[in-house]
């Protein structure tokens, strides 16, 4: 790659702490983003307006983490219910619309999946064991992650970046998607059904999985992928 590398913008986790308040990010998503050539560039909500962000990254992940919170899909509280932040909720909705009022390339991971799929009018399964029951776990009672195979269509663009049709994922959630929203197509299925993969219509520069490809090196070429993306933006402006 010549040039400087893309700049490849990661939202964060926000957490609380009683003396010295944080915000976090598990290394992994750096780790991949710097193996695949691109610069890690940290989003943090709070004072900055989303679109600012987007007028410096050449590229978008949307990392995992918490859940969304019910209000903005109409759908109802859960017992199981964990790590909402509505700070980090509004910057994230306000920046995925940006980001596809934009086309900028993006990888919206897990967490990050659901918010594209609220974004565009769709609806989560607040606690997914509920719906499908236990017979393919998504994560560890414990709340760990946990490994399963995906199914992806023959012929998507993330069969095509993976190569084969059926892929071993790492799976740490509790919610996923029920009613697709505007645009979006599913493109992968977990073996009860559980929809595991979206592309949007006409955007092939979004590329969004409810798996955590960045505890794997295997799936590296996902990232790969998005880096390259970044990279003919920044030739496209530069043009």
């Amino acid at each position: 790659m010549s040039g400087p590398r893309p700049r490849i913008g990661i939202t964060t986790y926000p957490r609380a702490g009683e003396d010295r308040p944080a915000f976090s990010l598990p290394t992994a998503y750096v780790d991949s983003v710097r193996a695949a050539k691109g610069l890690p560039l940290l989003m943090t909500p709070g004072a900055e307006e989303p679109e600012e962000y987007l007028d410096h990254v050449d590229a978008l992940i949307f990392a995992g983490g918490g859940d969304i919170h019910p209000d903005h899909f109409e759908g109802e509280e859960h017992p199981a219910q964990y790590g909402v932040d509505q700070e980090r909720d509004a910057f994230e909705l306000r920046l995925m619309k940006g980001a596809l009022a934009r086309e900028i390339p993006t990888l919206a991971i897990c967490r990050g999946l659901q918010m594209l799929n609220v974004v565009l009018g769709g609806d989560l399964h607040v606690h997914l064991p509920d719906v499908v029951g236990e017979s393919v776990l998504h994560r560890h009672p414990s709340r760990k992650p946990v490994l399963h195979e995906v199914r992806l269509a023959r012929g998507s663009r993330i069969a095509e970046i993976y190569g084969r049709e059926t892929v071993e994922t790492i799976s740490w959630h509790h919610q996923a998607v029920n009613r697709l929203g505007s645009g979006l197509e599913a493109t992968g299925w977990a073996e009860d059904g559980t929809i595991e993969a979206v592309a949007l219509d006409g955007a092939p520069w979004l590329l969004a999985v409810q798996w955590h490809p960045e505890m794997r090196p295997e799936e590296l070429e996902l990232f790969r992928e998005l880096v390259a993306m970044g990279t003919r933006r920044v030739r496209a402006a530069n043009a």
